[in-house]
């Protein structure tokens, strides 16, 4: 699947390690929802990661040997699938179709930085990493928290306005 042509508007955030991804997420997510955008999200891990717990029935079920584990209940459901050694980690378009496109508006990504599909930026010149979006031509906006950068080819944003960023991802992707 090419990313850009997603059946879901997708929007990634790309930055540094440290530089408050899931912190403006966390933020994020609560405006557009609150402005009726359904959304996905998708979180790519650079470790190893459990969403299960030891001493729940269904993390000993996985760990008896169960390949794939799903759990389900009146509120949630969740599907939990290992991968052996000798199984590649699931590309982002991978990640994409295991979506449900049809109860959804917007996918956020949080990670995946050097593929291509829209991303915003944050960025702390504090921390003196580069600005990612001079290479990057899929960045189509920058957050940051000082004065932005001379910049020209991407729209300029405060990344600590969440409601700002809330409102320039439904303008772009005409959302409610």
């Amino acid at each position: 699947m090419n990313l850009h042509n997603c059946p879901t508007p997708l929007i990634g955030f790309c930055a540094f390690s440290g530089t408050g991804k899931t912190t403006l997420l966390t933020k994020l997510i609560p405006i557009l929802s609150q402005q009726g955008v359904r959304l996905a999200v998708i979180k790519h891990a650079h470790h190893n990661f459990d969403v299960d717990h030891e001493g729940k029935d269904s993390y000993k079920l996985r760990h008896a040997g169960a390949a794939q584990m799903l759990i389900s209940s009146s509120r949630r459901w969740a599907l939990m699938t290992e991968l052996d050694e000798t199984q590649a980690e699931l590309s982002l378009s991978d990640l994409i179709d295991q979506i449900d496109h049809k109860n959804i508006d917007l996918i956020l990504v949080e990670g995946f930085k050097k593929l291509s599909f829209p991303k915003i930026e944050l960025h702390r010149p504090s921390l003196g990493h580069p600005i990612m979006c001079l290479e990057d031509t899929n960045i189509i906006a920058l957050a940051t928290d000082e004065s932005c950068p001379n910049v020209e080819q991407v729209v300029c944003l405060d990344i600590n306005e969440p409601k700002e960023i809330a409102t320039f991802i439904c303008s772009h992707f005409k959302l409610r």
